[in-house]
């Protein structure tokens, strides 16, 4: 018989082979198996093998697992840090409980594997698979689970489960030792506060959940148009999305009123963004006469597998019914995700993903039960007091001499040196905490702060780890245009009006030359023969920078309405007056805005665009025309974006292009002056971008993006300037690389690579983002605290490394090592290495390579990070964030606070020990979301350094004194039963014992939640003592006062 050879035979193995017929088969097929394994076994330590010999250890352990084993290997060492009995008693068997309950839950609830999918328009009843509702719940509880659900919380805690044990016990006669209400009284009212609080902030999230499900949206059918809720969305409908409206899940932009083809939508409750994002239509949607001819035609689209990041999306769009088929890619400029705002005209799209599979969803984390340390710190506090209690009790037995039924004289002393642990801490702490957050609300140098957690006041006071989002945080997210370098000159905010004149006599002089100079693509070989012969003046180097600047961007020019104007008026009085004042741009970036603003104030304005050209008005109120042949977006890998226009009035070709100087360096021409001044305009804190250009001729592009006519007026072309548009030629490589849907972003890199060679470098520009009030002093003094601070933003690398700069969260004299992009496990193990050997300098790195390094070194890169006196993470989503704030509670064991001000912050708000929202332009989710709310940044040192100083102390201080009352009464107690011959009978009968815990002595204890040891102005001006809480002194004292007792 024949034997199917594997890909990996082992040499020793073939003798095996002609012997298989005098063996049974069964019986060398599972040698032969064993074999295999074992061989591949073996190459892959020897593949991993020359990463064990680089010395990649921060700790006495080494690297000798597998690389399977590196997803569980820091679990492992932070398990054995608690082995033994400690461990178990601590904090073993809630390990053990919550892995059997996760265990038995992940068998009930296995998670369906996520597919690509084909998705025909309209029609949902042909979906293969079954896809989750379109609903949105943030609710912890339902009705069932709301009781059982808060009494876990609440008696999880070994205080509280105490409380009620001895509330218990009194039930029985013979361990009965006073009134009921007197142990039920203070433990109901604990527990009616506590639930009653949970039931409200339920009932308003189930009104928020049951708000947004509500929602009604116009759904397209064969027969008409149809209102449906938004949970009852699936997968395949046609949805139209008005303006202002909220975008109910991940839908394919099909259609728009948008004559331009094209609308803009918010994405600041999604990626954190406040700039309106371009969205395309599918061409060949958009084109259709009528919406009713989306059911005539026959086409679907293919889309990737849910996932959750938000900046790509693969994918293709296919009508069958044509000849021959019409495929078009779509990639992420064709997409609206969920929880996004429709900024302008009316959209249809076809729903892709609903529900949980949303991108938003798929991005949000699970609000968690915040305790403080504080309270977990009197938690094992009251484990030990309570075998101190067992061990006085068993004495007291002892010396009775186990006289009669000594298990019930045991269990009395119990009961009457229960006071050891007074049930009034609970009570005194809760009520502590209402009055801190009462204070800071009413504090007017943070006006609008707002306490939506009263539980963790203390929190304030103990942290460690700051994370911070940056737009809209640290920044007002406000550009402006500060320096123009072209090479040999540099021009800033006092010499603009330089740069205004020379572009205004440069057009002129244009305008008086342009009579009999009309021949095409002539003058362009000319001029770009004798370039590089003849040095060009200062005042058209300018005009070609200037030129660049207002060409090369993603700006659209958007026309307000005005009262009374109805918007197909305002669409063709936008078309006629160019110098309409209400004249706004729109981008996805702020960068883009403030250059296209600096090209207006300086003569050169961008009066309109769409999709296929762009007008600008000259300084003499000229109009010139240009045709967008192709727009090569911005990435995060390529770090640069560009476009090719054709002049309309000379017809020439010019590809122009801008992007960060580590992208653009290797394709310009030789200089001797980018990398300086790049520097130079970095340590200003100026966000950099280099321009350049390349003059195409009619042959260069044709070879790039074939025509199926060289005519450029011909309405068959590929592109035209006339809003016509026919689908690009099947043999063009650009198209090819376009509808790939694997490695699709290489494909095409591959194909632009062809132009990028040789280009002309223009000029250099430095723009400033804008900082909030006081955001170096705030940093400055959080530094001095003790607190370190790591920056999460999903913006470009450059754009955090500048503001790490300019905000002083990195000093001038600072080192930045900037992690490069890896993708393996053997590029992360050198990069490593590389950033072990630095010394006191920040750490820049983006999210996908953080993804590597957390998946095979995720010890060992935590443990260098907060080592770094400042951390930046670019590029990160909402779930990386938060995941990183979990790495930090977990491996470091300090208390986490994360603040920020839009939706993408909220996983990391809640994720934290501590969550500060701030209300900004980004909306009030994540205020609304956090513990605390503040307006400006610069009142967190303000609520840091004094109200959380304070609330922390105070407690620390009111806890020791009710568990020094506590120990007075033991103390009595225990006298009292010596004199009579260790008798188990009561001091003191009746409420007398407990009104002196909780009532009788109340006030003179409860007054230290006043008490204050400096001044707020000293708090502020000296954040050392800020520093001295995070050392666990408070704690430490309680404990020796135990001790001593």
């Amino acid at each position: 018989m024949d034997v199917p050879t594997p890909d990996l035979v082992c040499p020793d193995t073939t003798w095996a082979m002609g012997r298989v017929s005098s063996y049974g088969w069964g019986v060398w097929e599972s040698r032969l198996h064993a074999l295999f394994a074992v061989q591949c076994r073996y190459q892959l330590e020897d593949e991993s093998a020359h990463l064990d010999e680089m010395p990649l250890m921060m700790s006495e352990e080494g690297f000798e697992n597998e690389e399977s084993d590196y997803h569980t290997l820091p679990r492992a060492r932070i398990m054995q840090r608690k082995r033994g009995l400690e461990w178990f008693v601590c904090d073993g068997w809630k390990f053990l409980c919550t892995s059997c309950c996760g265990w038995l839950i992940n068998i009930c609830r296995r998670k369906k594997e996520l597919k690509a999918r084909t998705v025909w328009l309209g029609c949902p009843e042909k979906c293969e698979e079954k896809h989750p509702r379109n609903s949105i719940k943030n609710q912890k509880y339902n009705v069932f689970t709301f009781i059982p659900g808060v009494l876990y919380e609440q008696f999880k805690f070994f205080l509280n489960l105490y409380f009620l044990v001895i509330s218990c016990s009194q039930f029985v006669p013979a361990l009965k030792i006073g009134y009921l209400y007197t142990y039920w009284a203070p433990l109901g009212f604990v527990l009616a506060v506590t639930m009653t609080r949970e039931a409200i902030d339920e009932f308003r999230r189930f009104q928020r959940d049951k708000e947004v499900n509500s929602q009604l949206y116009s759904k397209l059918t064969v027969r008409g148009k149809v209102q449906v809720k938004s949970s009852d969305i699936q997968v395949g409908d046609l949805i139209i999305v008005e303006k202002n409206q909220r975008i109910p899940s991940d839908m394919v932009f099909l259609r728009t009123s948008e004559k331009a083809g094209s609308c803009f939508i918010r994405t600041d409750q999604l990626d954190g963004e406040t700039d309106w994002k371009l969205k395309v239509a599918v061409s060949c949607t958009q084109q259709l006469p009528a919406l009713g001819d989306l059911f005539s035609i026959s086409a679907y689209v293919y889309a990737q597998k849910p996932q959750m990041d938000i900046h790509s999306f693969e994918g293709t769009f296919t009508r069958e019914d044509s000849d021959p088929p019409i495929h078009e890619s779509l990639s992420i400029e064709n997409t609206l995700w969920a929880s996004t705002i429709v900024a302008s005209g009316t959209v249809i799209g076809v729903v892709i993903y609903t529900g949980k599979e949303t991108r938003s969803v798929m991005n949000t984390s699970n609000p968690k039960n915040k305790v403080g340390l504080l309270d977990l710190e009197l938690n094992r506090l009251t484990k030990a007091l309570f075998l101190a209690l067992v061990a006085l009790s068993i004495v007291m037995v002892t010396l009775q001499g186990f006289v009669g039924p000594w298990y019930r004289n045991l269990f009395r002393f119990l009961l009457l040196f229960s006071y050891i642990i007074p049930i009034s801490l609970r009570v005194n702490l809760d009520m502590g905490k209402a009055v801190y957050g009462w204070m800071m609300m009413k504090d007017e140098n943070i006006p609008g702060t707002v306490v939506r957690t009263s539980t963790i006041p203390e929190e304030l006071g103990r942290l460690v780890y700051l994370l911070t989002d940056k737009t809209g945080t640290l920044t007002q997210n406000e550009m402006i245009f500060k320096r123009l370098h072209l090479g040999t000159v540099s021009y800033g905010a006092d010499t603009m009006d330089e740069i205004q004149s020379h572009v205004r006599d440069s057009y002129s002089q244009m305008q008086s030359q342009a009579g009999g100079n009309n021949t095409g693509s002539t003058p362009l070989r000319k001029a770009q023969s004798s370039a590089p012969k003849v040095r060009k003046s200062v005042s058209s180097r300018i005009h070609e920078a200037v030129k660049a600047i207002v060409l090369c961007h993603n700006v659209t020019p958007v026309y307000e309405s005005r009262a009374g104007v109805t918007e197909e008026t305002e669409f063709a009085e936008a078309d006629q007056d160019f110098s309409d004042e209400n004249r706004t741009y729109q981008a996805s970036s702020p960068d883009e805005v403030a250059l296209v603003q600096w090209t207006e104030s300086v003569g050169l304005t961008l009066v309109s665009r769409d999709l296929t050209s762009m007008q600008l008005k000259t300084p003499s109120g000229q109009v010139l025309s240009f045709c967008i042949l192709q727009l090569f977006p911005f990435t995060s890998e390529s770090k640069r974006m560009g476009v090719i226009v054709r002049d309309e009035s000379t017809a020439e070709i010019t590809f122009y292009m801008k992007g960060a100087d580590v992208a653009m360096s290797p394709i310009v021409q030789y200089n001797d002056w980018l990398e300086e001044e790049c520097g130079n305009m970095a340590r200003e804190g100026l966000r950099t971008l280099v321009v350049a250009k390349k003059a195409l001729t009619e042959e260069q592009y044709q070879d790039f993006e074939p025509m199926q006519s060289s005519s450029v007026e011909s309405t068959h072309s590929t592109y035209t300037c006339a809003h016509r548009r026919l689908p690009l030629c099947p043999q063009s490589r650009y198209t090819q690389a376009k509808l790939s849907m694997h490695d699709r972003s290489l494909k095409v890199a591959a194909v632009v690579e062809s132009l990028e060679r040789e280009m002309e470098l223009l000029c250099l520009t430095g723009v400033e983002d804008q900082l909030q009030a006081d955001v170096r002093p705030t940093l400055e003094m959080l530094r001095n605290a003790g607190i370190k601070i790591w920056m999460l933003t999903g913006d470009k690398l450059e754009t955090a490394t500048c503001i790490a700069k300019s905000s002083h969260l990195v000093s001038r004299t600072q080192d930045i090592h900037i992690f490069r992009q890896v993708t393996s496990r053997g590029e992360a193990h050198l990069e490593l290495n590389a950033f072990r050997r630095k010394h006191d300098c920040a750490l820049v790195i983006s999210g996908d390579s953080l993804e590597v390094c957390l998946k095979y070194y995720e010890h060992e890169f935590v443990e260098l990070a907060c080592q770094c006196p400042a951390v930046v993470c670019c590029r990160c989503s909402p779930t990386q964030k938060a995941r990183i704030v979990t790495l930090l509670q977990q491996h470091t064991g300090r208390r986490t606070c994360a603040i920020g001000d839009g939706g993408n912050d909220v996983s990391m708000i809640q994720a934290a020990d501590c969550g500060i929202g701030i209300e900004g332009k980004e909306g009030k989710q994540a205020s609304l979301a956090a513990d605390f709310s503040i307006t400006q940044f610069r009142h967190i040192g303000r609520l840091l350094m004094v109200h959380g100083r304070n609330s922390y102390k105070r407690s620390a201080a009111l806890g020791q004194f009710v568990m020094h009352r506590g120990l007075i009464i033991s103390t009595m107690q225990a006298v009292f039963s010596s004199v009579f011959y260790f008798a188990s009978v009561p001091l003191y009968q009746g409420f007398l014992m407990v009104g002196y815990a909780t009532i009788y002595t109340m006030f003179p204890v409860f007054s230290l939640v006043l008490d204050q040891d400096v001044k707020p102005e000293m708090a502020m001006l000296y954040p050392e003592l800020y520093k001295d809480l995070t050392k666990f002194a408070k704690v430490a004292q309680t404990a020796a006062l135990c001790v001593v007792v």
